[in-house]
């Protein structure tokens, strides 16, 4: 039995309506998931994939430790996997479902980022790989409990006709295991304010969002980006680089992109990306912004 974190909020079953590319085109989007982790902190593993290993050697935090060091020292509950992480499980995808559980965690989603795979190719064979690998992947997702599962997009634009179609299949396959597909913000489409919302709505069933609030271009992009897709969001990867001595952000500002997703009525769960090779200094930094999330979240609310 998969552990519930909060008991299920309110939000809305339906997105009604929202603006795709120059147009006022309207579409209707099923089944957002309702009682997702709301207000929840988490983290994505790539922020710890350097310190964590198949086992212990070397200092490496054991994959089957992950949760309770998630829980005992970042006091979070949320993880959001990689492919590179779950891999260090090897056939134990089960065993580590049941160590999160135990530890009061939850895994919500998992990024598919095998390299060399092309969902897009033109050429069949290459295309079935693609997708044979991401299915295996799926159900990878869902013996380890998590709800969704995300393809890696490529730098070069698709030929979105093929694009799509990949995407349906891979729909149609997870909604066959529990598991829902998600769109995040990532090579081509970060140039792209539109690239989520519009390519939800060409998919047309079993996905939703997961923006990036780093994957952007410029900062003009990542407003308009951020206002658009977080109205489709189901999780986000609540991206920082380099923290200052006291949390300060100079990329961007990490503020303005929890109040972006807050307007636009998503509550999380706000899942961290942030790395750093010392270990200390990157618990310091996660531990800061989860602090600042949890602030601003408080304040949001009253």
């Amino acid at each position: 039995m998969r552990t519930e974190i909060h008991p299920p909020v309110s939000r809305r079953l339906f997105i009604e309506s929202i603006a795709v590319s120059v147009t006022a085109s309207t579409f209707r989007l099923k089944g957002i998931e309702a009682g997702a982790p709301a207000g929840e902190v988490g983290i994505t593993t790539s922020s710890i994939d350097a310190h964590v290993g198949a086992t212990s050697a070397g200092g490496k935090i054991a994959i089957m430790d992950l949760p309770r060091v998630l829980r005992e020292e970042l006091d979070m509950r949320v993880i959001d996997l990689n492919t590179g992480a779950l891999a260090k499980a090897g056939t134990r995808i089960e065993a580590f479902r049941a160590a999160a559980e135990r530890a009061g965690c939850v895994v919500t989603n998992l990024k598919m980022n095998q390299r060399g795979l092309d969902m897009n190719s033109p050429d069949q064979a290459v295309r079935d790989k693609a997708l044979a690998v991401y299915r295996n992947s799926i159900d990878d997702a869902a013996k380890a409990g998590a709800k969704w599962a995300r393809p890696l997009p490529l730098p070069q634009l698709p030929d979105m006709a093929i694009h799509v179609d990949s995407y349906r299949r891979l729909a149609d396959h997870a909604a066959k295991v529990g598991v829902r597909m998600l769109v995040e913000n990532y090579g081509w489409m970060q140039a792209d304010a539109d690239s989520i919302p519009d390519l939800i709505r060409r998919i047309g069933h079993d996905v939703a969002a997961s923006p990036d609030t780093g994957n952007w271009n410029n900062d003009e992009l990542r407003w308009e980006g951020l206002r658009r897709a977080f109205p489709l969001a189901v999780t986000c990867d609540f991206k920082a680089r380099t923290l200052g001595p006291d949390g300060a952000h100079a990329a961007y500002d990490l503020q303005r992109c929890f109040q972006t997703g807050w307007n636009a009525g998503f509550r999380g769960p706000w899942c961290l990306e942030h790395a750093h090779k010392d270990r200390k200094t990157l618990f310091r930094g996660l531990t800061l912004l989860r602090d600042k999330l949890r602030g601003w979240m408080t304040q949001a609310a009253r």
